[in-house]
């Protein structure tokens, strides 16, 4: 769930992944915006289904500080309230079974049409400005551009659970 989350909110929001580092239950993400502004994504994956608490939160912020990143990231399946008091003192965004933070649908289509195009690079060797339009002789097969197809036609008919669902394709398809 967390692992999921954690792509979506890289894709839509366009960060750059610098580092990724796994340690206990935690994984963080050091990754930059497109105003080279430096985010530490903490996706914590517990074992059970415990809440994360306040301590925790408390040590995210001593590290965001200590390190000087530009904003800060939580990631898990839930939170006790405490520890979303301590989120909102310390201005470190989270996301959580229940809760993800807003996007802008042209957003998450950029972020689909992104992935396309970086998997038409790796394939074909080239980016295209409509992928839809691509004329390749693969292309009547190709899945990068069935996905564009859908995603356009998703994003026109402003039906935001496929577009989320196409970028959970462009992901897989840009690994």
């Amino acid at each position: 769930m967390s692992e999921t989350k954690t792509n979506f909110i890289i894709a839509v929001r366009g960060y750059k992944v610098i580092n990724k580092q796994r340690s206990g239950i935690a994984t963080d993400i050091v990754a930059v915006d497109n105003s080279n502004n430096k985010v530490l994504l903490r996706t914590i994956e517990p074992l059970t289904p415990e809440y994360i608490g306040v301590n925790v939160i408390k040590s995210m912020a001593e590290e965001v500080e200590r390190e000087s990143y530009d904003s800060a990231i939580v990631i898990s399946k839930h939170f006790t309230d405490n520890a979303l008091s301590e989120i909102n003192k310390q201005k470190i965004e989270y996301i959580s079974e229940d809760y993800m933070p807003p996007f802008d649908i042209q957003e998450l289509y950029l972020a689909i049409m992104n992935c396309a195009n970086n998997s038409c690079q790796r394939k074909c060797g080239k980016v295209l400005p409509i992928i839809p339009e691509c004329s390749e002789k693969t292309a009547d097969g190709c899945r990068t551009k069935a996905l564009a197809l859908d995603a356009k036609e998703h994003f026109e008919n402003g039906t935001l659970g496929l577009l989320k669902n196409d970028l959970r394709v462009a992901l897989a398809l840009a690994h």
